[in-house]
């Protein structure tokens, strides 16, 4: 839409306006993510990950790092 145009009706006008202010909303507007300090962690299938699962992990990385480091 040219600029000349816009303004030649009233109602075009308003609804450019209010198009310029969703967009604003649209950027600037409220998170909708929860903002509680305790998060769900899962894993790829959904499950919810243990304490076991993260030392688990927490060993085969470290096994890596030795490996590497010894070689």
């Amino acid at each position: 839409m040219r600029g000349s145009t816009i303004f030649r009706s009233r109602w075009m006008a308003l609804l450019w306006a209010a198009g310029i202010l969703w967009l604003a909303y649209d950027v600037a507007g409220p998170d909708d993510t929860q903002s509680n300090g305790e998060t769900n962690v899962t894993d790829v299938s959904g499950a919810p990950v243990t304490d076991a699962d993260q030392k688990a992990l927490q060993e085969a990385l470290n096994s890596i790092g030795t490996v590497a480091c010894a070689t």
